[in-house]
């Protein structure tokens, strides 16, 4: 890329674009009001952004039953943290650098709302408690102290198309989530046979692991 077409201020980013309009500046809150609250308890799928203590960046999909996430009060609330993979990536970048990000979605919506603040991890059992399901408490919570939220208009998702029906893709179009890692690390058996076996595996740990 040639450095000449690289933007390295913002007054060289701002020239580019039209003024922000005055109510996409007020939008943004500093704590979660009615709206913001009501959106959160229909969501059942955030993602959450982090970064490491050297600033490197990741997103992680959260996802449960509607509501999932707990509003303990307008500056506060609580995402359950629930079984992975242990690779604790999320996790090992709040204690490293608190700032987080969130988006918070809802199936059919095309609007999002955004919070960011900054994140804790806690292990209080009546919170905890609270958040069980089928009997099997998470083992941590990240707890969020908003400073900003708003509401994003739905423009990327109109664009995207992302829940019309006419637009969904075949899953059997790629491989399967297990070859494919297999593919990227140790190599994916050529017998079919077993793939096949290894993709059920797969899903017969998601049945027993999701809590």
């Amino acid at each position: 890329m040639d450095p000449a077409h690289m933007i390295r201020d913002e007054a060289s980013l701002r020239s580019l674009f039209h003024a922000t309009h005055e109510l996409a500046v007020q939008k943004m809150l500093g704590a979660l009001d009615t709206h913001a609250q009501d959106f959160i308890s229909r969501s059942p799928f955030l993602c959450l952004g982090t970064q490491d203590g050297k600033g490197r960046a990741d997103v992680s999909p959260r996802g449960d039953h509607v509501g999932f996430v707990r509003i303990l009060d307008a500056h506060t609330l609580a995402i359950p943290d629930r079984p992975g993979n242990n690779r604790l990536d999320s996790l090992s970048n709040i204690i490293a650098n608190p700032a987080v990000g969130l988006l918070f979605i809802i199936p059919g919506y095309d609007d999002t709302l955004r919070v960011n603040g900054q994140a804790t991890l806690v292990t209080e059992p009546e919170l905890l408690e609270s958040m069980s399901v089928n009997g099997r408490a998470p083992r941590l919570a990240i707890v969020v102290r908003v400073s900003e939220t708003f509401l994003h208009c739905a423009k990327a998702f109109r664009r995207s198309h992302l829940w019309d029906p006419a637009h969904r893709q075949d899953r059997a179009e790629m491989p399967s989530l297990v070859k494919m890692i297999l593919d990227q690390t140790t190599g994916a058996p050529d017998d079919a046979e077993e793939m096949r076996k290894l993709d059920e595996g797969l899903e017969a740990d998601y049945s027993k692991s999701l809590y």
